[in-house]
C-alpha cells in the first residue's frame, strides 16, 4: 500500500469515514481539495460548518430544517403522519405529488441484535402528536426488511387502542429494500396501496 505524507492521509482517512466512500474515492477527493485554490477550500469548508451549525431537527417531525418547524410541518395535512425511518426517507417519498400530509422522522428502527429498543427511537413524540393534532391516520412508511416490518407491527399495536387508522404502504417496494431508493412510480403505487394493519 502507498505511504502518503501526513497531512494528505489524514485527509484521506476524513474523507474514508463518509458513507460509500471507500480508499480510492477517498484519495481522489484528497488530491482534489490539495489541487484546489485556497479560495474554494475555504468555501467548501465554510460550507460544511455552515450546515452543521444551522440545520438541525425539525421540533414537530424530527426532519431536517434550518428552522423551528420545517416547511413540511408548516403547510402539510397534521391529521395525516407517514412514519419513516431517517430523515432521507422523507427525500423519496417526497416525490409523489399526491400525498399532502405530514411526516414522522423515528431516527432509527428498532433492532433487538443491535440493542436499539422503543426508547432510543422517536415513538414517544409521535405518540404526543397522536394526541396534540388528533391525527386520524398513520401510514407506516418504514422499509420492508425485519427492522423495519416489526417497528411497523409494534408502533401499529400502540396506537390502534387509540383509535387511530392505522395502514402500511403496499408492498410495491421489494423486501429488503430501502426507500430512498425507489423510484417514485413505485412509491407512488405503494402509497395509493397502503393497507391498514
Amino acid at each position: 500500500m502507498k505511504n502518503f505524507i501526513l497531512p494528505i492521509e489524514k485527509l484521506i482517512s476524513a474523507f474514508s469515514h463518509l458513507p460509500g466512500v471507500g480508499r480510492k474515492t477517498a484519495i481522489r477527493y484528497a488530491y482534489h481539495i490539495i489541487n484546489s485554490t485556497d479560495s474554494d477550500v475555504k468555501n467548501f469548508a465554510n460550507t460544511l460548518l455552515e450546515a452543521k451549525e444551522t440545520v438541525h431537527y425539525c421540533s414537530i417531525c424530527g426532519n431536517f430544517t434550518d428552522k423551528d418547524i420545517c416547511d413540511i410541518c408548516r403547510r402539510g395535512d397534521k391529521t395525516l403522519v407517514c412514519v419513516v425511518a431517517e430523515p432521507k426517507d422523507i427525500l423519496a417519498l417526497e416525490k409523489v405529488d399526491d400525498y399532502d400530509g405530514t411526516f414522522h422522522v423515528l431516527h432509527g428502527l428498532l433492532n433487538p441484535l443491535e440493542n436499539v429498543t422503543p426508547n432510543d427511537i422517536h415513538i414517544k413524540e409521535l405518540l404526543e402528536r397522536i394526541s396534540r393534532d388528533r391525527v386520524r391516520e398513520v401510514i407506516m412508511a418504514t422499509s420492508p426488511t425485519v427492522e423495519g416490518e416489526a417497528t411497523a407491527i409494534y408502533i401499529s399495536n400502540l396506537l390502534k387502542p387509540l383509535g387511530v387508522k392505522v395502514t402500511r404502504i403496499a408492498q410495491g417496494v421489494s423486501l429488503g429494500t430501502d426507500i430512498e431508493y425507489v423510484d417514485e412510480v413505485t412509491l407512488s403505487r405503494a402509497l395509493e396501496d397502503r393497507r391498514e394493519i
